[in-house]
């Protein structure tokens, strides 16, 4: 059973084949990838286990380890096992994900200005989560707003999800983009060729540290120098207030032949940027400034 995330909330989905490990696989092999469309996954793979007699221990600890950063899986897993229906309780965490899309893909649009080019990095659309998307969500509802003019595309090094997911996705929605490599996007933003950036997120600390793909943090320092607002959008099942700061967030390490087949090579999925070069925190409940501890805190109870 593979998410299908073209799907909307509103329709079946198939719980009568495959199993909780064919879902932790296609989670750990990126079939399926993104923060919250691998929390939706995980949560009907926890289900599938339900339904077909499954020992359900095993599926969560097959489930939850399957990408150890993205915090949705965790919350997921907790939701699902905690219901008395669990398959009812994912095809609602799939629905309440496309809301939460919705609502934080317009908050974030209402931060950019009219002609906005904006860069965003790895791929945050409806192949990620299952609804709009998360940042590139933002950036097609600032598009229909008449805001954006032209989306550059991080390529994202070392699995091209922006050349390959992304510019699609843009292309496919008539939005004009440009790809980049990722060590170009320092000489567009000091050219002045970029207003502001957009990235997704896969764990938000208590403290508005942030994990994201690989390439993020080196991205916000870049905006940084050169004064263009680096904002983040992602939904509240993001957002870990357990873990107080970027420390304490654990950091996926994948393997090392993605990035070379003959050399030694160190391939972390993500990264984490301090919260001090976010400009601000977009969720389904607003925009969020800092100090992030008590906005988010003030939005995601704990």
């Amino acid at each position: 059973m593979l998410l299908d995330q073209r799907r909307l909330p509103e329709e079946e989905v198939e719980l009568s084949c495959g199993s909780a490990r064919d879902v932790a696989d296609a989670i750990r092999a990126l079939a399926v990838r993104g923060a919250p469309a691998i929390g939706v996954a995980a949560a009907y793979g926890y289900a599938l286990a339900a339904a077909r007699g499954e020992d359900l221990d095993e599926a969560l600890a097959l489930l939850a380890a399957a990408r150890p950063t993205a915090v949705n899986l965790e919350w997921a897993l907790r939701e699902v096992r905690a219901a008395e229906d669990p398959a009812a309780r994912a095809r609602e965490l799939h629905a309440e994900e496309v809301e939460r899309c919705r609502r934080m893909s317009a908050h974030a649009a209402e931060l950019l200005a009219e002609g906005t080019r904006a860069l965003t990095h790895c791929n945050t659309g409806a192949l990620a989560t299952g609804g709009v998307g998360t940042a590139l969500g933002a950036l097609q509802e600032a598009w229909t707003r008449g805001l954006l003019r032209h989306v550059f595309v991080d390529e994202t090094r070392p699995l091209l999800q922006g050349a390959r997911l992304t510019a699609w996705e843009l292309e496919a929605a008539g939005i004009p983009c440009t790809v980049i490599a990722d060590s170009a996007a320092g000489g567009l933003l000091a050219a002045g060729e970029v207003d502001a950036v957009l990235v997704g997120a896969d764990r938000i600390a208590a403290n508005g540290d942030t994990a994201n793909k690989v390439g993020t943090y080196p991205l916000a320092v870049l905006a940084a120098r050169h004064d263009v607002p680096f904002y983040l959008v992602a939904p509240s099942s993001s957002v870990d207030l357990a873990r107080s700061s970027g420390r304490e967030i654990p950091i996926e390490q994948r393997d090392p032949a993605e990035v070379s087949s003959r050399f030694e090579a160190w391939n972390p999925a993500f990264d984490v940027t301090p919260a001090e070069l976010i400009a601000a925190i977009v969720t389904e409940h607003g925009v969020h400034l800092a100090p992030y501890a008590e906005s988010l805190g003030v939005a995601v109870p704990a």
